[in-house]
């Protein structure tokens, strides 16, 4: 095995750059903490697992047969790692929709103010945004979907996608991505509808009674009780949650994958 890739070293070269651009635009496997030298021995181990079940051979005719290193070569080297980021790019969308849906309803919670360095999403994100993404992130490990993006995904993404239909189906793709921001916020407001509307309800209701007694200081007894009851429709709520998070991950899986059908014809 190892000759073999000592023999098509261009052609794992590819197939390396494709995984090394995927890992770094993954949630958790891009972020800081984990060192550069693990993502390229984790590159490595992927694109070995892959290699012998790739079809190279329409890029035979762009790969220098003396070692030299061509601008077509090149520019092919360029695609695989765009054709990785793209994958990455959507793959976080997915994780961006639960999020985002911690941020929608922080502010009327009173947890606006409280945003810090999320390590995950590597942008600043109230706490609710940030126990979503956990959340989200530990069902994407516990439900072995990081086995099938590595695995199935990936390789089915090698069989019907190169840098040359990328190239060719660009228009299908930038669709893609745009349908896939249509979807982030659509399930960022799902989830965070039953929150948004209870809270909504308590603010009205706060409204009213500040208007029928003045006197009433709901200003420092409406934060917690909008607190304790985002709390308790979470608790409740949160089996029916996570379901929704396995749902969309089905569901952003299969798009990505029918997209790799449909671009390689």
């Amino acid at each position: 095995m190892l000759d073999r890739i000592l023999i098509n070293a261009p052609v794992f070269l590819l197939i390396a750059v494709r995984c090394f651009a995927l890992i770094m635009t993954l949630p958790l496997f891009s972020i800081r903490n984990v060192s550069r030298l693990s993502k390229v021995a984790f590159t490595a181990y992927i694109a070995y697992i892959i290699f012998p079940h790739v079809d190279f051979s329409m890029y035979a005719p762009y790969i220098a047969r003396d070692g030299a290193i061509s601008l077509q070569y090149i520019m092919l080297l360029v695609g695989e790692g765009l054709i990785g980021i793209l994958t990455g790019f959507y793959v976080t969308l997915i994780f961006a929709a639960f999020s985002s849906a911690g941020q929608f309803f922080a502010f009327q919670m009173g947890f606006s103010a409280s945003e810090v360095y999320d390590a995950l999403s590597q942008v600043e994100n109230p706490l609710m945004g940030q126990f979503f993404n956990l959340v989200a992130m530990l069902i994407f490990l516990q439900s072995d979907w990081a086995i099938m993006l590595f695995t199935r995904a990936l390789l089915s993404s090698f069989d019907s996608l190169n840098a040359l239909t990328l190239v060719m189906q660009r228009d299908k793709m930038i669709q893609f991505l745009l349908g896939g921001l249509t979807k982030l916020f659509a399930d960022a407001f799902i989830i965070s509808l039953p929150i948004m509307g209870t809270l909504l309800l308590i603010s009205v209701t706060m409204g009213i009674l500040s208007k029928a007694a003045p006197q009433m200081n709901l200003m420092s007894e409406g934060f917690p009780i909008m607190i304790l009851t985002s709390f308790f429709i979470i608790s409740v709520l949160f089996p029916q949650i996570c379901d929704f998070f396995v749902h969309s991950f089905q569901s952003g899986f299969s798009a990505l994958e029918r997209l790799f059908v449909i671009v390689g014809g």
